[in-house]
């Protein structure tokens, strides 16, 4: 059974378990599916009120864009496994002569590449979506602005979970290019995250 498809209880019991998957990549991954759902339940509360018509299309725009996304993102709970499975196969693979020893590392560096991919492209997906998110806060129904703000802090812990799972992977690669632009890309993401949130915490404090 996927990772995906287990109830939210049956998925905190594996995750509290003595193994190592599902772990912090997959939790990143649902925590910005549950991103998605929180503003698109913003948007949803936002479309048909007369006092929102004037921002309702986009309303719309932004509800399928998060249904979307949050599609790619439940997928991306089981892709993470997957690739640190995949980096564990390498790891297992024999070392015996240095031919096994040579595929051996080639097969290790793959593999921990695609284990920085795989996060870095749940941080990217999580990132592209604060812009929405912020706009659903400020725009948005004004009842339901702490939910919008819950959905955007959870996608910021997203984001930093998954750099962190890719910094984290980055240590055991030998490619220095793909290292530094790896790097280059957790720094501004990073930074921006953090300053976007800030921003929607102290506006939404305005409105309390």
């Amino acid at each position: 059974m996927k990772l995906q498809d287990l109830t939210i209880k049956q998925f905190l019991e594996k995750t509290a378990a003595n193994e190592a998957v599902p772990g912090g990549g997959s939790s990143a991954a649902l925590s910005a599916a549950i991103a998605t759902a929180l503003t698109e339940m913003v948007a949803n509360l936002t479309i048909g009120k007369k006092k929102y018509v004037a921002v309702e299309e986009r309303m719309k725009q932004i509800a399928t864009e998060m249904s979307a996304n949050r599609t790619y993102l439940v997928d991306d709970i089981d892709r993470d496994a997957d690739a640190y499975r995949l980096l564990m196969d390498a790891y297992r693979l024999p070392k015996e002569t240095e031919a096994e020893i040579a595929l051996r590392d080639e097969k290790i560096e793959e593999a921990t590449k695609i284990a920085s991919l795989v996060p870095m492209e749940v941080a990217e997906r999580a990132y592209n979506l604060l812009e929405p998110m912020m706009e659903t806060l400020e725009t948005g129904n004004r009842n339901a602005v702490t939910d919008g703000l819950v959905g955007l802090m959870t996608c910021r812990t997203a984001i930093m979970g998954a750099l962190l799972n890719v910094r984290t992977n980055l240590g055991g690669i030998r490619d220095k290019a793909f290292v530094a632009e790896m790097t280059e890309k957790c720094d501004r993401m990073e930074k921006e995250t953090l300053e976007k949130e800030n921003r929607s915490i102290q506006w939404v404090k305005t409105m309390l």
